[in-house]
């Protein structure tokens, strides 16, 4: 896989779920295609899309009976880890912990880990 697709692949699961879950028309940022999407949030993407292939690959398949709402934890405490190490001052929202995420928002990490997880399957 070329380096920047994996970033690509996450950025792409992104846009889906927010188009799928968000409701009303989404800020035009959270689907700002992959091309015009600021450097930092590209490496996010990428690191991210690397520790859920890490994981997945680690426990040799078993995340496929994690819950959705594992899966999604994972996707958004690895993306908090991210916004953290880019912005020393976030905005609260930015790191808000699985709980009080906004449901789409939720439904949307939980996608993205189970599209990466197919998409790895599919290419074995």
């Amino acid at each position: 896989m070329q380096v920047e697709e994996p970033g690509r692949v996450f950025r792409e699961a992104w846009i889906a779920g927010v188009r799928k879950h968000y409701p009303g028309e989404p800020k035009p940022g959270y689907v700002t295609p992959w091309q015009d999407t600021p450097e930092w949030e590209r490496e996010s993407a990428a690191a991210v899309y690397e520790l859920v292939r890490q994981f997945i690959e680690a426990a040799d398949g078993a995340t496929a009976k994690l819950t959705r709402e594992q899966k999604g934890r994972f996707v958004a405490l690895s993306w908090i880890a991210q916004i953290f190490k880019h912005f020393p001052n976030p905005k609260a929202s930015y790191v808000a912990d699985w709980s009080d995420m906004p449901e789409w928002q939720r439904e949307t990490d939980s996608d993205i880990f189970e599209h990466i997880e197919q998409t790895l399957v599919s290419t074995r």
